[in-house]
């Protein structure tokens, strides 16, 4: 998928039903991975530099410049750079509207409760 398909200009029409089916599936293939989601999530607030990233989620600085390279190519992220550091930000807003939403509602339905600290775990365990 071209980044111009995932950006927030308008899309061209998609007449056919195969086509939106097609483009979705797309979306949901760049989202698939959970380290993707993680860097959108991180994104969310808005623009992020790679060190900022790379303290917040426990990945390589490889793993990283890959997973930013896919979302970059498929335009659900801009970069920008500044000295030696690189800043990306989110482009397409409905990739990270939908990230949000599944990431939410699979949270509500797990009954999903962030673990404080480790005297919260010991209490459980106990």
């Amino acid at each position: 998928m071209s980044k111009r398909s995932m950006q927030t200009t308008p899309a061209p029409a998609v007449t056919e039903p195969d086509q939106v089916f097609e483009l979705a599936a797309e979306v949901f293939r760049v989202m698939s991975a959970p380290m993707r989601l993680k860097i959108i999530s991180h994104l969310c607030d808005g623009e992020r530099n790679v060190s900022y990233l790379l303290s917040k989620i426990d990945t390589t600085q490889p793993n990283m410049s890959q997973h930013l390279t896919t979302l970059y190519q498929a335009g659900v992220l801009g970069k920008r750079r500044e000295g030696v550091q690189i800043y990306y930000r989110i482009v397409d807003d409905r990739v990270a509207a939908l990230c949000r939403a599944v990431c939410t509602q699979i949270a509500t339905d797990a009954n999903y409760q962030p673990v404080q600290d480790s005297a919260a775990i010991s209490h459980r365990a106990a």
